[in-house]
């Protein structure tokens, strides 16, 4: 019996092993949305210098593995048993073993959220290639809601990638065939671009980010063209109502720039999990 025979009769442990997968996965992005702005920066910041021929500022390493992990406000070095996915931060009880500083809940949360998000798409799936794929999707989506919200930024370092991994996974037919994907590429990211000139043409401004393009691009490579028009659906009525409440909550105006990018990511994750079953419900509505 090989492991996916095993998993397949044994569901319940594919579930709690895809659940601490998340766990593990959860606390790895906390360093990579931490961490990747700020190497991206450091980027931008070095070949400006080189571009203007001006010195070049020299910084100690810094990347997902140097330096190690440690407390912000007093430098303490994260021991092993410190750095447990949500066991840690309750046994330290959200405080730093050193200087006792309180640890940013977002931690935790995000691990948390990481292991939920897996625990659904390995229900959903079950057993086998769709799952893992679906898995690399989820994680990938959630780090992008995670920088886009805090900086508005889409790296192209990660949504790039995972175009070109969307296309490559429906070569082999996973979730569509290799033309609706290639399709729903093309098709994601002209309709936004589309948009984005429009409102510029219009009202002088810019309305959103070339990431954005790139975002709804990498869900059309996953999910294909047809989860483009229930994507943009879900990511308006989501953004216009999340939107319009921290509005109310941070008191700022209808101009204050807010980031796109989680909306369309919550949107695409639902569309290519339960793009069809919404898709046939709403016919079922209709009559049809």
């Amino acid at each position: 019996m090989n492991v996916w025979t095993f998993l397949a009769a044994q569901p319940a442990y594919f579930l709690a092993l895809a659940t601490l997968l998340g766990l593990l996965v959860g606390s790895f992005l906390n360093v990579l949305v931490h961490r990747l702005p700020i190497m991206l920066e450091r980027q931008w910041q070095r070949e400006a210098q080189e571009v203007l021929e001006l010195p070049v500022a020299e910084h100690a390493r810094f990347d997902l593995s140097l330096p190690a992990s440690h407390c912000p406000h007093c430098g303490h070095g994260i021991r092993a048993w410190e750095n447990i996915p949500l066991l840690s931060y309750v046994w330290l009880r959200g405080r730093c073993s050193a200087c006792k500083a309180a640890i940013s809940p977002r931690y935790p949360l995000v691990e948390l959220a990481c292991a939920g998000l897996s625990l659904v798409v390995a229900w959903h799936f079950g057993p086998g290639v769709q799952a893992l794929c679906a898995l690399l999707l989820t994680w990938c989506l959630l780090a992008l809601s995670l920088i886009d919200s805090e900086h508005q930024l889409l790296p192209d370092v990660l949504v790039l990638p995972m175009v070109w991994v969307g296309l490559m996974v429906n070569a082999f037919g996973v979730y569509v065939p290799l033309n609706e994907a290639l399709w729903g590429a093309v098709i994601g990211y002209l309709s936004l671009w589309t948009v984005y000139w429009v409102f510029k043409l219009v009202t002088g401004k810019e309305g959103m980010g070339y990431g954005d393009f790139k975002l709804l691009a990498l869900i059309g490579a996953w999910g294909g063209w047809q989860v483009l028009p229930l994507t943009l659906l879900l990511s308006s009525v989501v953004g216009a109502v999340i939107g319009l409440c921290l509005l109310r909550l941070r008191k700022a105006s209808m101009g204050t720039a807010m980031p796109f990018g989680p909306y369309l990511a919550i949107a695409g994750w639902i569309a290519v999990l339960w793009g069809d079953e919404m898709y046939a419900s709403y016919l079922q509505l209709l009559g049809f």
